[in-house]
This record gives C-alpha cells, sequence and structure tokens, in this order.
C-alpha cells in the first residue's frame, strides 16, 4: 500500500513538472498562430538597379525631388501590396521585414481596442505559472521523510488545490487569447487583419501542459482522499475494538474468558488486514467472509 502511495506521488509530480515546461514553453515562444498579412509595399529607396524590386514600389525617376517631373509607378492593384508572414504570441510577436529576408520583432498584432483584454490574458498565465510551480514545490516537499503523516496529507491536500487552481487559470487565459485573437480578424482594421492565419505549436503545448495540469491535480486529490478513507476505516476499526472490550467488561467474564476474547480480537485484527469485501455486522462482533 504505501509503495502504490508512493507511485502516486510520483506520478503527480511528474506530470506538474511536464506542466510547467509545457506552459513555460508556451508562453516564452511567439507561435500560438501564425499566417500572413496584406500590407502595402514601400517605397524603394537608394540607387536604382536593374533587377526589379517586388518587395517595394519605385517610381520611373530616381529623382523625386524634382518637381518638373511626373512621377508614376507600374505596380498596379495586387501587386501594390506583400503578403507577409507572421507569428504571434502572448508577449510578443514577430513578422517579416520589409525585404522579405528577416524578421523584426515587437510588431502590435492586438488592435489597440483589445489591449486591456490582452493584459488580463497575460496576468491569467502569470497566476497559472505561479500556481502550477507551487503545486510542484508543495509536492516536492511531500516527498521529504522528515515530515508526519498528518502534514504529508495537509501538504498534499495544498498541492491539490494549488494545481486545480492553476488549471483554471490557464484555461481562461487560454480561451481569452483565442478569443482576442477571433475577435481581432473580425473586427480589426482592415489594413491590419491577417489574410491566413492558424493556430501553431505554441497553442498546442499551452493546451497540453493544460491537461497534464488537471492530470496532477486529479492523481494529487485522488491520493489525499484514499488515504483519508483509509485512516477513516482503521478508526472505525479500533473504535468496534473497544466497543467490544466496553461490552465484555459490563458482561463481567470470568479471568479464564479473556484469554479467549484476546485471541479472538488477535485473529480479528490479523483477518481486516487480508480482508476488504464481504463485511456483515452480527450483535457486537464483525464477521468476514470474502478476502482478496
Amino acid at each position: 500500500m504505501r509503495l502504490e502511495r508512493g507511485r502516486r506521488a510520483s506520478l503527480a509530480l511528474t506530470l506538474n513538472f511536464v506542466a510547467f515546461a509545457f506552459a513555460l514553453s508556451a508562453v516564452t515562444t511567439s507561435y500560438w498562430c501564425e499566417g500572413t498579412r496584406k500590407v502595402a509595399k514601400p517605397f524603394c529607396t537608394g540607387p536604382p538597379v536593374k533587377v526589379k524590386q517586388f518587395f517595394c514600389i519605385r517610381f520611373n525617376s530616381s529623382n523625386i525631388n524634382d518637381s518638373r517631373l511626373v512621377q508614376y509607378i507600374f505596380e498596379t492593384g495586387e501587386e501594390k501590396f506583400l503578403l507577409k508572414k507572421f507569428h504571434t504570441g502572448i508577449f510578443f510577436s514577430c513578422e517579416q521585414a520589409a525585404d522579405m529576408n528577416g524578421k523584426k520583432r515587437g510588431i502590435r498584432i492586438a488592435p489597440e481596442h483589445e489591449r486591456g483584454v490582452l493584459w488580463l490574458c497575460i496576468v491569467a498565465e502569470t497566476l497559472y505559472l505561479t500556481l502550477l510551480f507551487a503545486g510542484g514545490a508543495l509536492m516536492t516537499l511531500e516527498q521529504c521523510p522528515c515530515f508526519s503523516v498528518m502534514n504529508k496529507l495537509k501538504l498534499s491536500a495544498f498541492a491539490a488545490m494549488c494545481t486545480a487552481l492553476s488549471g483554471l487559470c490557464g484555461m481562461v487565459a487560454h480561451m481569452m487569447f483565442t478569443t482576442i485573437f477571433q475577435l481581432a480578424v473580425a473586427m480589426g482594421p482592415e489594413d491590419w487583419r491577417p489574410k491566413t492565419w492558424d493556430y501553431s505549436w505554441s497553442y498546442v503545448l499551452a493546451w497540453g501542459s493544460f491537461g497534464t495540469c488537471m492530470g496532477s491535480a486529479v492523481t494529487a486529490l485522488n491520493r489525499y482522499t484514499k488515504t483519508i478513507i483509509e485512516f477513516k476505516f482503521k478508526r472505525r476499526n479500533i473504535e468496534k475494538s473497544l466497543l467490544v472490550k466496553q461490552k465484555l467488561l459490563e458482561l463481567d467474564l470470568p479471568d479464564h474468558m479473556w484469554y479467549l476474547t484476546a485471541d479472538a480480537e488477535a485473529r480479528s485484527i490479523h483477518s481486516i488486514s487480508k480482508c476488504e469485501n464481504g463485511k456483515r455486522d452480527v450483535g457486537i462482533f464483525t464477521l468476514w467472509t470474502t478476502c482478496i
């Protein structure tokens, strides 16, 4: 039984560490969503080149300060726009640079009217990581042999509570980010909206972290509940044994009967340790009929 309890504790702690690693990886990366944005081409700078530059618009003359020249461009319709790839996360986002080769960070994916909800999402993610770390720390302390059984039970209860609360905060944060991005895509400014987009691997890591977090919480809570039930079962058996002794004292049995009673109690305790099912009460005595 103690070995099984230790395995459940190790399983809960392992799931907690996996959930924390997934959550930290998801929050610190910018691949929650990725797609393309339609942006206007910038004007080309520098001396003219022989090869046509597709990522910028160049006038027919390099002397744009001469007002006597008529400046015109050859790009029309969709040729005046670029489809830039981007990927975004909670804290930062990246987009292709103007020359379509590198990347630039710090672009504002969320519109202005969605910034407040985005900050709430950041606060919820921070609470998620903090509570998840606290639950893992309590589970680690519970493994220390210097604590008594009751103190370990208290640590297990607090660890399960912190882990469950962190899972709820994480679920709220992930759903808030999803809602923010979908509203921004549907209701954002026309020059801002992504042309195409989809969820990426950071988003999968975030929800995987939530699943393992709730698994850790359920495992820790199940272990705490099972231990409490075992303690109550043993306490009830002790109370019944004391009740038997009290009844025998009231009956005022001869001295030689006490040896028989002690022997019967020893056999009863031995059978209790081996039997769990098939219990039935007759008077003040307990008979065990089925053993596993």
